[in-house]
Formats: C-alpha cells, structure tokens, sequence
C-alpha cells in the first residue's frame, strides 16, 4: 500500500500517546475488557483473515513451525481474551511510587512510574501479538505502533480493525493502537529512523530480523536473537523430573523461543537417563544430534557438530552432549548460550545454588521446565517481547518494562544553599 506515511503515523502516535497516558486506571481497564470482547465475538471474521494467510503460507512453503506459529483457531482466540483479560487484573505501575527518602534538608525524593509513550513493535507470524502488545501498551499508558509481518497481513488487520472499532466506541484516538497495512521492508528502515516520536522498538522474530533492526535503528530497541535453551541434567537429578522435563520443554511446543534445543548430561548419570531418554523422545520422532559418548544410546542419531550445540531447531529436534563434570556444563553453556533459559535438574541444594549463581540468562530455572520462560507463567500476564540484552529490561517484559521512572521531589521552599 505505496499511500501509507510511516512518518504521518508516528506523529499521529506520539499525539495518541498524550491521551492513553493521561486515563485512569479504570478507564484503561473497561477499554481493554471491551477489546476483548470485542474480539471474542468477532471469531469468524478473524478466522476467515486468517485462512487467507494460511493459504498463502502453504503455497510460498512456509515451515510448519512457521505456520504453527501463524494459524488461529477458536481456542487461540479464546487464549486471545483470556490473555488481555488477564492484563486487566494485572496492577497498574502507572503513577506508582517506590524508593521514597527524606533528605537531610527536609525534601522527600521518590521515583514515580511512567509510560514510555510510543512503543513500536516489529513481529513476524503470531497475529495474536497484534492484540496482546496493543493490550499491554495501553494498560501501561503507551501508544503503539504495530508491524507485524506479511504472512499475517490479513490476521492483523482483521484485529486492527477490532481494536479501532473499540477505541472509537471509548471516544479514543484510533492511533493509540496503530497497525501498518504496508509489508514491505523499506516502512521498516523508515519507522527506525523516527526516533523524534517512537521511543522503544521491539522486534519479534527470526535472527535475521532482528539483526537488521538493531543495526539500522536510531531508537533503542529490545534485543532478542534466537532461544537457545539449555537443559542440564546433573548426576544428582530425580529421573522422572528430568524426563519430565526434557519432554514438556523439547516436545509440548518445538516452534516456541522457550522451547529446550541442547541438552547437558553429566556422565555418571549418562547410562542411567540416556536409554530412558531415548524410549520418551520417540513417540515424538525426536531427532537428535548426538555427541560420540551419547550416539549410541539413540536409534539413528547423527553426530552433534558446534553448529548444533548453536542451534536453535524450533522443530521436534535436539542435541545431547555429555559432560565430564558440572564446571564442564557451566562452559558449555556459556559458550552457547543466547541469555534466553538454562534449566537444571538436579536434587542437590549446594549444586542448584551454584548454578544459578553461574549462570546470568535472563531465566534460570531448577527441576522446572522451559516451557515456564513466558510472561504469563511468570506472573506478567501476556509478554510483549523476552529481552536478552540487560538493558533497559532482561527476559520476559511485562507492563512494567513498558514504563520508565521519574523523580518526584516534594519540597517546602528549600533552596539549595
């Protein structure tokens, strides 16, 4: 659509921007629960954007994990209004105080949150991202701006629609939510450039993407290469946890960012977890890359290279390395990792500690699975994006990494002598 002005929008979003951050709490909230079921009555309208793009993914050959990550059903969309549902019941930060002192002479010195104000988002598939980051910007007082990929056009803009038609009916500015209808790459490299009115960018995808916009933006931006998620199974682990484990986070959905892609086990308990291992995996034809130790505890395994201790499969896909000792574990990881989650399972307390002392991904998680690595699980309600880079956020971001603090200082007439 050559008529679209990415520059024309973000101004009219740092205007919008004004008007979100100025409504109470209340507001906020009957605006999102009109979203919600907005779209929840809205089901087939939805449904219909999305099989177009559906068609269209199968004829370009789209992965089938990029067509898990694209498709809609009535139980998506449920999850859809549950998940905005649940940022309504999430406290506001808006306006809250922390760090209160007094100083010396008598002024009181606080940090007040705030809204950032205009947050872009750049995503690929996953149309239900159109609605959650619109949900958990405008809970936190943003205006956002919304490019989601060209196999989703349809999808989003089916929802955009939505959004708008709930905006309108509040008597609110319709680029609170601002959705670009144009797919092409160059509104990209112009919106990065826009760093007089949007102040965070977020991008949600594939390495390549998200590469591209961190090397052509003028606006910070959220960086999150790929989830190169580790499992370390130590000698001291529970063996029916740590199966557990490595089936629901390698297996229960291999397209996600939080999914397990190497898994670490400590050779004496290598002969034990191994063919256990092997039998889990196979009603899921797992395949698996294997090290020379571990090969032949797998039918038709192939030999693991360094490319694929640095991959991330996003498919029913692993590789599986034994390690010498738990110090070998921790250099493994820290030569691979991508700082997204590192699991251990393990049912020594002092080797638990050490390896969340270890280890700075930006989720650590012990006897627990992957799969945990998500906003909502963690008690955010929906993310909009897993920072792997430590500023301004680290991992899943919720409604408080949508803000930023001010200093309040409330004085008497002091003067500064």
């Amino acid at each position: 659509m050559t008529n679209f002005n990415i520059e024309q929008a973000a101004q009219q979003a740092r205007l919008a921007s004004l008007q979100i951050a100025k409504l109470s709490t209340d507001s906020k909230n009957q605006l999102l629960t009109l979203m919600a079921d907005t779209i929840a009555a809205n089901k087939s309208k939805i449904l219909d954007a999305n099989g177009k793009d559906i068609a269209a993914g199968r004829s370009k050959g789209l992965s089938e994990a990029m067509l898990d990550r694209l498709l809609l059903t009535n139980e998506r969309i449920d999850g859809i209004r549950a998940a905005i549902i649940d940022i309504v019941n999430l406290a506001d930060p808006v306006g809250n105080k922390s760090a209160v002192t007094k100083r010396p002479n008598g002024i009181e010195v606080s940090k007040m949150r705030i809204p950032l104000g205009v947050v872009a988002m750049i995503y690929e598939a996953r149309p239900n991202v159109t609605a959650e980051a619109a949900a958990l910007c405008i809970k936190s007082g943003n205006a956002v701006i919304l490019r989601g990929g060209s196999e989703a056009l349809h999808s989003n803009l089916a929802i955009a629609e939505l959004l708008h038609q709930s905006l309108q009916q509040c008597q609110l500015s319709a680029d609170i939510a601002t959705v670009i209808p144009d797919p092409s790459r160059q509104v990209i490299s112009e919106m990065l450039t826009l760093n007089q009115y949007i102040d965070l960018v977020i991008p949600r995808g594939g390495e390549g993407l998200i590469r591209f916009v961190s090397d052509n933006s003028r606006i910070p931006v959220i960086q999150h290469f790929k989830g190169v998620c580790h499992l370390y199974i130590d000698k001291y682990a529970d063996l029916d946890k740590a199966v557990n484990i490595l089936i629901n986070g390698k297996t229960q959905r291999p397209s996600a960012c939080n999914a397990i892609e190497t898994v670490l086990v400590h050779k004496d308990i290598a002969a034990e977890f191994l063919p256990v291992a092997n039998i889990a995996l196979k009603p899921f034809a797992v395949s698996v890359h294997a090290c020379a130790d571990s090969i032949d505890y797998f039918q038709q395994a192939s030999l693991a290279s360094d490319a694929d201790y640095a991959a991330e499969y996003l498919a029913q896909e692993v590789a599986v390395k034994q390690v010498d000792s738990f110090a070998a574990a921790i250099a493994h990881i820290e030569r691979y990792s991508s700082d997204h989650t590192e699991v251990i399972v393990s049912q020594d307390y002092s080797r638990t500690n050490a390896f969340v002392s270890a280890v700075n991904s930006s989720v650590v998680m012990v006897n627990a699975s992957s799969r945990f690595s998500d906003g909502g699980e963690l008690g955010l309600g929906s993310e909009i994006g897993i920072s792997t880079s430590k500023l301004h956020a680290y991992g899943p971001m919720g409604l408080q990494a949508l803000t930023t603090q001010k200093f309040v200082v409330l004085g008497d007439g002091q003067v500064r002598p």
